[in-house]
């Protein structure tokens, strides 16, 4: 079973520090069950591409070097 969490902990331990040294701002699918990822310069690339590699499975996709994928809001002025 995969869970955020387990995409979350695979990432700290196997691929943050090379992946913030080497691809900052890109972003990464993490595959946790079979702990394969891929690193592309969009969301939707990077999901697209773990989906068609593993179809059957859900992909959880990390921006390199934040704290989320995406910021919604407005900015103040």
């Amino acid at each position: 079973m995969q869970t955020t969490e387990g995409a979350k902990s695979i990432y700290e331990k196997e691929f943050k520090e090379s992946l913030e040294r080497e691809s900052p701002g890109q972003y990464v699918a993490i595959v946790s069950s079979s702990r394969r990822h891929f690193v592309r310069t969009s969301f939707l690339e990077a999901a697209l591409t773990a989906r068609e590699a593993k179809p059957e499975q859900i992909p959880f996709v990390i921006r390199i070097g934040y704290i989320a994928a995406f910021h919604i809001g407005a900015a103040s002025t």
